[in-house]
């Protein structure tokens, strides 16, 4: 059956209506997934399977015949090491319905059909009883419930409920338990993913809100690759702490509970930040051991596992404060039933009162903008670049209209000259974060805030003045891919009648690059697995294909390149270039051509971004902020995603132009959305 669905369009700005199966959504689920990312992550499969086989050996060894319950089985994969390695039954637990399928295909493929039943609900709908899911209680948990903040996919209930409902009293887990560890360290970079700085601008102190900079900020976690953020880039302020353990083999409580490390402050700072990990003990006596910590944590940082499903936390302490060396501190852990956070004591603070529950923005700024444009806004050599360009156009007389969602850009306007700005902020929330800022710089009335979409802003609204100086960064909050932010092209088309005939536009266009890479690691999520650890999953990759090919799966998808390294190919490559100083163009715009290759490598796909040229000599990049390494070595732009197209299969490439990189690009206007292809051929 097919339903009309509305979906906004994150580059025209409208809402279209679209005729799509009931299946769109579970396969862009699976599309996404990062299914194979586990399997193919070799290191969590072995200690699984290690740990598997001791639990069934000591179970045998009690004399009892072993039945498993793996909760969220997945692929099955779980189920089939407890079977293979002496289970007697296995229940199989998955609530995802084409997931619990491709699973049952799985085990049937494998010859496990008499020994392993899969149940296609959630764990908590599942009975025990002659009528039930379950014929019998199992003495054997197995599960893979957890997400980088270990606790976030609802695993302390789940073990809860499994232990009052499914399982033997005193039954064996794998994993058996899970410790949390957390540094407390000062890091002006991370901070700055939390914090509003104070902005220098011509001589002008642009300072953040107090209600900013007294809030705690957003309640989830920062969750990223920790060992691509440098050593240098923070300062410990304290050891490891050991912040809690849960055993998995007794009753567990998904209650709120904190938990106090207690240290002497290493070295004199400023308390800003708290990295987390965790591992898991996949036996009693902890011999077999699956970490999370990043790599600079490794003896030798080369036998790090690289995993994507499983990464590292950043927490935001609710302020920052100075510590001094030798101090006795106490770092609070608390967790409820889905999320940790962390605060910090001083040991001669005896009245300090821990929250009991997690802590949540009350200033709306952690709302409107997130860790990464937290981060964008406080970058002070991108800062300079839009204040440089301004200062180049802007006259005494200038009338500005800023186009862009919670952007200072308004502010920089105002603070360099401009007779009337205008800025649009059609989010609420946006504009009242906008209006604190204002407030505390004393520029209440400067910038005229205007609550309304760009087809509704008429000449009233700008007071009876045409627009001289038509800006954006861009930046809007519904943008994923890089070339969702060419809104900013469809609103200057829809505003073209209030611009003075010699209106300036920043940026006054856009230019879309590509270049091949060789990914370190992320080819990993997109890669089919075929085998893992002697089972047969193929299913399972056949499955991501179908959601693969289903529509528009194959073009590319937002990835923060910064976290995953890769290796250029080619040379950078500009494809198409978009001019802001002329209206969205009726008709399509197509590019094709060809790039050598000038690396050599397994390429794995190409990566796209955006350039923005602001004035004739000043350009911004939302990719790579460097020219490539003769090594081919790539810096990306922390702050924004970039696309990447996955090939289905990869090449080594020679380097030496025997190869090139074709590519044909479309630009859609009535859709905003650019169709590409790109295929490697010899010349």
């Amino acid at each position: 059956m097919k339903t009309f669905c509305g979906r906004a369009n994150p580059t025209t700005g409208a809402l279209d209506w679209v005729e799509e199966s009931e299946e769109y959504d579970y396969h862009q689920e699976i599309a996404r997934s990062c299914y194979a990312d586990m399997l193919h992550d070799k290191d969590r499969n072995e200690k699984y399977y290690e740990g598997i086989r001791a639990a069934v050996s000591r179970v045998k060894a009690r004399g009892q015949r072993v039945v498993v319950l793996d909760i969220g089985t997945g692929t099955g994969l779980l189920s089939m090491m407890a079977v293979t390695a002496g289970a007697d039954y296995c229940y199989a637990i998955e609530v995802f319905k084409p997931m619990a399928q491709a699973a049952t295909c799985i085990v049937e493929r494998n010859g496990f059909s008499d020994k392993i039943k899969v149940i296609n609900k959630h764990s908590t709908e599942v009975t025990v009883g002659p009528d039930g899911d379950m014929q019998e209680r199992a003495n054997i948990l197995v599960t893979e419930l957890f997400d980088t903040e270990l606790i976030g996919e609802g695993a302390l209930p789940s073990y809860e409920h499994a232990h009052m409902h499914l399982v033997q009293a005193g039954c064996e887990a794998v994993p058996h338990r899970a410790t949390v560890y957390a540094q407390l360290v000062e890091s002006d970079m991370l901070w700055k993913w939390s914090q509003l700085q104070p902005i220098e601008v011509d001589g002008n102190k642009l300072q953040p809100p107090p209600a900013v900079v007294k809030c705690a900020g957003a309640p989830s976690v920062c969750d990223i690759q920790l060992s691509q953020v440098p050593p240098e880039s923070f300062t410990p302020l304290g050891p490891i702490c050991t912040m809690f353990s849960v055993d998995f083999s007794k009753p567990v409580s998904s209650a709120a509970q904190s938990y106090t490390a207690q240290f002497k402050a290493q070295t004199s700072g400023r308390a800003q930040v708290v990295l987390s990990w965790w591992d898991i003990d996949m036996d009693p006596n902890g011999d077999i051991v699956c970490t999370m910590a990043p790599s600079w944590n490794y003896s030798d940082p080369r036998t790090y596992p690289w995993r994507d499903h499983w990464m590292q936390s950043v927490y935001f302490l609710p302020v920052e404060e100075n510590v001094s060396e030798g101090e006795e501190l106490n770092l609070v852990g608390s967790h409820d039933d889905y999320s940790l956070w962390y605060s910090l004591t001083h040991s001669e603070q005896n009245d300090v009162k821990v929250e009991k529950f997690r802590p949540c923005c009350t200033c709306q700024a952690h709302l409107v903008w997130t860790r990464p444009r937290f981060g964008e806004l406080n970058d002070e050599q991108r800062t300079e670049s839009y204040v440089s360009a301004l200062r180049s156009i802007l006259k005494p007389d200038s009338v500005c209209l800023s186009v862009s969602d919670g952007s200072l850009l308004p502010i920089f306007a105002h603070l360099l000259g401009s007779k009337k700005v205008f800025s649009l902020e059609n989010s609420g929330m946006a504009k009242q974060v906008i209006e604190q800022v204002l407030h505390a710089n004393s520029l209440k009335h400067e910038v005229q805030l205007l609550g309304i979409r760009p087809e509704q802003l008429s000449l009233a609204d700008l007071e009876g003045n045409q627009i001289s100086v038509l800006m954006g960064e861009p930046y809007f909050s519904t943008s994923l891919l890089p070339w969702h932010s060419l809104f900013f092209w469809y609103c200057r088309t829809t505003v073209a009648q209030l611009l003075h005939p010699n209106a300036t536009i920043l940026p006054r266009a856009a230019t879309l690059y590509i270049v091949a890479v060789e990914f370190r690691d992320l080819w990993r999520i997109r890669a089919p697995c075929g085998t893992c650890e002697g089972f047969d999953v193929s299913p399972m990759d056949e499955m991501i294909q179908q959601s693969l090919d289903y529509r528009e799966s194959w073009e590319a998808e937002p990835h923060p390149l910064w976290e995953y390294p890769c290796h250029a190919l080619t040379k950078p490559q500009p494809v198409m270039t978009f001019d802001f100083t002329q209206c969205v163009p009726e008709q399509p715009v197509n590019s094709e051509g060809t790039v050598p290759f000038t690396g050599r490598g397994r390429c794995h796909g190409v990566a796209l971004w955006m350039e923005f040229q602001l004035t004739e000599d000043i350009t911004v990049s939302m990719g790579l902020t460097k020219p490539v390494s003769e090594e081919g070595v790539c810096e990306w732009n922390p702050h924004r995603k970039q696309g990447v197209f996955f090939f289905r299969s990869t090449r080594e490439t020679s380097g030496d132009g025997r190869e090139d990189l074709s590519y044909n690009l479309t630009f859609e206007p009535h859709t905003g959305d650019i169709t590409m292809d790109f295929s490697i051929t010899e010349p």
